[in-house]
């Protein structure tokens, strides 16, 4: 077991269901337009709301892939900016911090 074996595990958690919901949003943003022209703007305002949501979801879990590489890697916990290590507290708060606190101030 490492030091952060139940962050990692809340991560992995994290990211599994969020790919759930980005894969539930793709296949929604994959139906074809309605023939009707008022259904084709309604589905299009929809399509832009659920891409805006996509982008968050994807971000997020670009930044969760990256906290479990440093941890594959041993960079977890310290921090990108000044070198000094990431309080245990701040991650558990926010596992996919890459600052220490004083740096994300």
């Amino acid at each position: 077991m490492t030091e952060y074996s139940d962050i990692r595990e809340k991560l992995q958690n994290r990211l599994g269901d969020l790919l759930e919901r980005a894969e539930v949003i793709e296949d929604d943003l994959r139906h074809p337009l309605e023939a009707d022209s008022s259904e084709q703007a309604v589905d299009l305002a929809d399509d832009e709301a659920l891409e805006g949501i996509d982008e968050v979801l994807r971000q997020e879990i670009a930044q969760i892939r990256t906290a479990l590489l440093r941890i594959e890697n041993g960079t977890y916990g310290i921090c990108g900016q000044c070198g000094k290590q990431i309080a245990r507290k701040r991650l558990e708060a926010r596992p996919i911090a890459t600052r220490c606190i004083d740096c994300a101030e």
